[in-house]
């Protein structure tokens, strides 16, 4: 998992978050500055057809750095969607040579739909990426 701490990071001010699953990908913007995160529009797609897509965002947005939400079962279990979002994220490294972090998602997705969150997906990626932008100093 990538830290985000030295001089390097602290350049660091736009995000755009993901909370990747197999068929709907969850998307969200956000920055250092207000350390708030914007829902998007959910990716609706599979295998590579997400692609073209996350390739539109990334080059709508133009973060800095892209935030991947990785989930674990509730005891910290390794399990097939872990493997999944990891590799998802280093496609993300490969394709885009952006920055790339990876956040423990457990719970995003019960607390967007806790939140009224209409669009349960976008909302997991806001959570994810306020937790990331909290934790950077």
């Amino acid at each position: 998992m990538s830290q985000a701490s030295g001089p390097l990071h602290d350049q660091l001010q736009t995000f755009l978050a993901f909370d990747f699953g197999l068929k709907r990908t969850g998307v969200a913007t956000g920055n250092r500055l207000t350390r708030t995160a914007t829902p998007g529009r959910t990716l609706v797609a599979e295998g590579d057809a997400r692609w073209p897509a996350v390739a539109q965002r990334i080059s709508d947005w133009q973060p800095d750095a892209l935030v991947v939400g990785i989930p674990y079962h509730p005891d910290g279990a390794a399990h097939d969607n872990t493997q999944r979002a990891q590799r998802f994220a280093r496609q993300l490294r490969g394709r885009f040579g952006l920055p790339v972090f990876e956040v423990d998602e457990r719970y995003s997705t019960t607390e967007a739909i806790t939140q009224g969150h209409s669009d349960a997906d976008a909302g997991a990626a806001c959570i994810i990426l306020e937790q990331f932008l909290r934790s950077l100093p």
